[in-house]
Parts: C-alpha cells; structure tokens; sequence
C-alpha cells in the first residue's frame, strides 16, 4: 500500500488500539478469515495492554495537565504504566529538557491513581 499524504493523526493507547481492533474483529468474524498481520496485531494489544481504554483516556488526560507533558508522552506513560523514577526517567531520555523529583513523584502519584 503506498500512503500518498497523511490526512489525519492521533494518538492512542495500546487499550485504544485493542478496543478498536476488536470491534474490527467482531464485524469480519462472519465475512472472512483474519489476515495475518491482523492477527498478530489483535494479539500483541491483548498480550501488552494495561487497562482498559476509558481508563488510559483519563489518564492521558490527567498527564496532559502537567507542564513538561506531550501527548505522545502522555501516551507512553499510559501504555507503560512506570512504576519507579527511573522507568519515568527511560521514558523521558530523548527529550531535551528533565525532570525534577517533584514532577517525577508527582507523575507516579497520577499513574498509580489511575
């Protein structure tokens, strides 16, 4: 397949990805045969997925409130669900900018709210 321009782009959660891909699922159960990377694509969401979609919605959500938070970040968090200043750290590391102790304590205080 050859993508000409790029009309539309959001980011989402892995929980997202699995709830759309499972009404995908549903509607083909009848028609066809899944194809393969289909499959595969079914399953790694349900192997890696934390939660459920409504759940990361409120905390990507929440996470984009504080200051030093983008959405792609925002979703990472959401997938990874850190539980330690360093996992928050690793996340951060490509950006140009870090984190103080407060916002990394103030992170891990929402994830594990949500």
């Amino acid at each position: 397949m050859i993508v000409k321009s790029i009309i539309e782009e959001e980011f989402l959660t892995l929980a997202e990805v699995k709830e759309i891909l499972d009404q995908i699922r549903e509607k083909r159960a009848d028609e066809e045969e899944l194809g393969y990377e289909l499959r595969r694509a079914i399953r790694h969401a349900e192997l890696f997925s934390k939660g459920n979609a409504e759940e990361n919605r409120a905390l990507v959500a929440e996470l984009m409130k504080m200051e030093k938070m983008t959405k792609p970040l925002a979703v990472k968090i959401a997938d990874i669900r850190p539980v330690s200043k360093d996992e928050l750290r690793a996340i951060y590391a490509k950006e140009r900018f870090n984190l103080s102790e407060e916002e990394l304590s103030g992170i891990l205080e929402i994830v594990f709210r949500g």
